[in-house]
């Protein structure tokens, strides 16, 4: 099991990053959180990780956190939520948050992310309430995003909230109309994506 990875950030978008491990370097699937709280390119880098070995696939997912990390772990054990759907969940509430949500059994909070309908909220509701009281949580997430970019030149600034948003699980046509909504001249990346999905609120 590959529980951590320290190296050098070779290269970072919404949802991946590229670490180069002494000349070895690892993809790995990140959630919004932890791609906004990445360093620069070519500067030291450490995330904690959760290795995922299918059929057809060995998938590595990175967190900046070891919360973010643990509470992963949890909701990938709840029925119907895979990998994916922890991220993408994970992007949308940090740690401390998604405890908080469940806490409070707020299902409002849960159907606006991607993928979640009210049954599968209320489920999750069920199966953390005593599963999360475990795991240590941090206020991180979402709500450090202004702390760190993330530098792609190449794209647009909207055409990258839009890529993000696609790859949480919306549909590339409601992720166009968020973005059109929230987008304000000036704004970064990180600051479009945040605005985007407090719309939903």
């Amino acid at each position: 099991m590959i529980g951590k990875i320290k190296g050098v950030l070779e290269s970072k978008n919404t949802h991946q990053a590229l670490i180069d491990v002494n000349g070895l370097c690892y993809e790995l699937d990140v959630p919004l959180s932890t791609a906004f709280s990445l360093p620069e390119i070519g500067e030291q880098v450490v995330l904690y990780t959760h290795f995922v070995v299918r059929e057809d696939a060995q998938l590595l997912y990175g967190f900046s956190s070891l919360s973010d990390r643990d509470v992963f772990r949890v909701l990938i054990k709840v029925n119907g939520v895979g990998p994916k759907l922890g991220v993408a969940i994970l992007s949308g509430l940090n740690a401390s948050d998604l405890k908080r949500c469940v806490e409070l059994e707020d299902v409002s909070a849960l159907v606006k992310l991607p993928g979640i309908g009210k049954k599968t909220a209320e489920r999750l509701l069920i199966e953390l309430r005593d599963k999360l009281g475990a795991v240590a949580t941090e206020n991180d997430g979402l709500g450090e995003m202004e702390q760190a970019a993330v530098a792609l030149p190449e794209e647009s600034v909207e055409q990258e909230a839009e890529a993000a948003l696609t790859a949480l699980g919306y549909k590339p046509s409601d992720a166009a109309k968020l973005v059109k909504k929230s987008f304000e001249a000036g704004m970064s990346v990180e600051d479009l994506i945040k605005q985007a999905l407090r719309s939903l609120s």
